[in-house]
């Protein structure tokens, strides 16, 4: 499933209307049937509930007036808000309006004290809120009196249904200016909005749903949008089955450089995790300091020690001659997790991009070592797929995390085509951006999943499927399996899930897509 810009939104409207001959007034009722189902199916049924619908003076209030009508015929009881001006509103909300007007439905409008008391007296005693109030064109700080409503609808504490959006997002970035809705469950119109997943936006909507609302499907799957969702089903498309004549080799050997003094956890987790997604052979080169403790930890991986002249931690040209010699004979490196940030370490980190020829993961520390040193990325043999947090992410960029999480997409998609690399951010929703512009966004993952080292087993998962599959769509599935291992974990854990559990569960998550 694509993911749309508002404008992408608006230019597909005016397709169906152009090029399918179907009115506007047509998408808007069944957008109003549909919110009204999702409304009564969240409070299990609509029969003698009570519903605060709220209408803007937009497309998205026509929504909410069409919603109120089916709402209505469902036998609720419907007290109604406009937020907007009567003779502002276009044909197709009008229609829907003036429909509301013949049932003889009371239209009230928020404009004196008294109207207020109505409010809070309506929100009081109703079941349910709908929320029509702004729809995707909304940008920056909210004006007062919608401010005002937008503070009542989330101080009475009753479920909502979001139609769209949630008033006060913004559809094209998740920023929240001043305020916003805080949804229950948000019915996106069509396609999912950028403004659904990243940021702020991701907290207001509550569980999103979709509908298509009658839109043809070929503008919906248009190869004009550049963004998608990573589901199950694309996950599954990208990762071939396993030949029934495969062995150790030909399944991947994998390099992961990683740990320092007191990060020996990070080092190991993100070894096995390439491991538990399938890799043939990993081995794990860390300062020989470190050696004896890996060494006994991890029985399957291959542990090698790095020359570090007793610092325990990675750096020096006998340590960079080391870890070339053994990226020779790989199909695939990670070099980041645990590594520390010390400047010879740092120094060693962009010595080793420069010279390594196999396909190469960054992660953590690693990407720390390019701080000052951005042009460098574009110099690197290969195109690197860097998986930073937001933290990281920012501080690459020389912004702060305020600045990037601002308008995280295009940020990210700047950054991959300026620098020539592949960025896995890891946000509210982790994003897979493209030098050439191609964005997908998973589906899966939870707040559980916030723990330390979780970063650690996703790096080890991304290459680790290196060699099984193209390796420029690593990243993706990668993504995917190591969010349904979290979710699975999850349901059990809550959140006292760790990376240890993510990691056991990686194979379970990457079976269901065989």
């Amino acid at each position: 499933m694509n993911v749309s810009f508002a404008e992408d939104m608006r230019r597909i409207d005016a397709c169906v209307m152009k090029d399918y001959g179907l009115p506007a007034i047509a998408l808007m009722e069944n957008a109003g049937r549909r919110t009204a189902e999702e409304a009564a199916t969240m409070i299990g049924g609509a029969a003698d509930k009570v519903f605060a619908v709220f209408a803007g003076g937009g497309n998205n209030g026509g929504d909410a007036f069409a919603a109120a009508r089916h709402l209505m015929n469902m036998g609720a009881r419907v007290k109604l808000f406009f937020t907007g001006a009567e003779e502002r509103l276009g044909e197709a909300a009008r229609a829907m309006h003036d429909a509301l007007r013949a049932m003889g439905v009371e239209i009230r409008p928020l404009v004196s004290d008294r109207d207020w008391d109505r409010l809070r007296v309506s929100l009081r005693f109703a079941d349910a809120v709908v929320d029509g109030i702004l729809g995707t064109g909304a940008h920056g700080e909210l004006r007062k009196n919608i401010l005002r409503l937008v503070e009542e609808i989330n101080t009475a504490g009753k479920p909502v249904l979001a139609i769209d959006i949630p008033s006060g997002v913004e559809a094209d970035t998740g920023r929240i200016a001043s305020a916003a809705v805080c949804a229950d469950r948000t019915l996106a119109l069509g396609l999912p909005k950028v403004g659904h997943l990243l940021g702020q936006g991701a907290n207001a909507t509550g569980q999103l749903l979709v509908d298509d609302i009658g839109i043809p499907h070929m503008l919906l799957a248009g190869e004009t949008l550049r963004q998608s969702l990573i589901t199950r089903a694309a996950a599954a498309k990208l990762l071939p089955a396993r030949a029934r004549d495969v062995h150790k080799g030909t399944c991947g050997r994998i390099l992961v450089l990683a740990g320092s003094l007191g990060m020996t956890g990070a080092a190991a987790l993100a070894a096995e995790a390439a491991l538990r997604v399938g890799a043939g052979l990993v081995t794990l080169a860390v300062p020989e300091r470190l050696y004896p403790v890996l060494a006994a930890k991890l029985t399957e991986v291959m542990v090698v020690p790095i020359p570090d002249e007793g610092t325990g931690c990675f750096g020096g040209g006998k340590a960079l001659e080391a870890a070339l010699a053994h990226a020779g004979n790989a199909d695939a490196v990670l070099i980041g997790p645990g590594i520390g940030r010390a400047a010879e370490t740092s120094e060693f980190v962009r010595l080793f991009a420069a010279d390594v020829k196999a396909p190469l993961v960054m992660d953590a520390d690693a990407i720390y070592a390019f701080r000052g040193h951005l042009d460098a990325l574009c110099e690197l043999p290969q195109v690197p797929i860097l998986t930073p947090h937001l933290g990281e992410f920012a501080g690459l960029l020389g912004k702060s995390v305020e600045e990037a999480e601002n308008d995280l997409l295009g940020t990210a998609r700047t950054a991959a085509s300026a620098h020539q690399a592949v960025f896995v951010v890891k946000s509210a929703c982790t994003i897979v951006v493209y030098p050439d512009g191609d964005a997908f966004f998973t589906t899966c993952g939870n707040a559980g999943m916030a723990t330390a080292g979780a970063g650690d087993v996703l790096a080890g998962a991304i290459v680790g499927l290196m060699r099984q599959m193209e390796s420029g769509m690593t990243p993706i599935v990668g993504v995917y399996v190591h969010g349904r291992a979290g979710d699975i974990g999850y349901e059990h854990c809550g959140n006292g899930l760790v990376a240890g559990d993510i990691l056991e569960l990686l194979p379970q998550a990457l079976k269901e897509l065989s």
